[in-house]
């Protein structure tokens, strides 16, 4: 199984394989035909609680983690991520996200969840 993620501005590569953005709101200033995204599940992403909680302040990753993979045991995201899981299980899988950061984001943790 082939899960990566990148930045939704870097450009397509042919080895993206299916690219599913992973962001509730689509990135600023990108077209949506630039983008090549196959598929959205805005059902997979952070709630908007969790995103402010996490942003507001210098809070630890590992705890973000934690709530984040609480919200996506819930029956809709567990859904799209199986839904991922069986993209991934037929080839390469992109997690496109418009973070900054997408080590220290929620992408990694899906990213995380669908390999392991």
């Amino acid at each position: 199984m082939s899960v990566r993620v990148r930045r939704v501005y870097e450009p397509p590569e042919p080895d993206d394989g299916v690219r599913v953005l992973v962001d509730r709101l689509w990135p600023r200033g990108l077209a949506k035909d630039a983008a090549r995204v196959d598929e959205w599940p805005k059902g997979l992403t952070p709630s908007t609680e969790l995103r402010r909680w996490y942003h507001a302040a210098d809070r630890p990753y590992e705890e973000f983690r934690e709530r984040y993979e609480a919200e996506l045991a819930a029956p809709e995201a567990a859904e799209l991520l199986d839904r991922v899981r069986e993209l991934a299980g037929r080839g390469p899988v992109t997690l496109l996200t418009a973070a900054r950061s997408p080590e220290t984001g929620h992408a990694e943790v899906l990213a995380r969840l669908l390999e392991g």
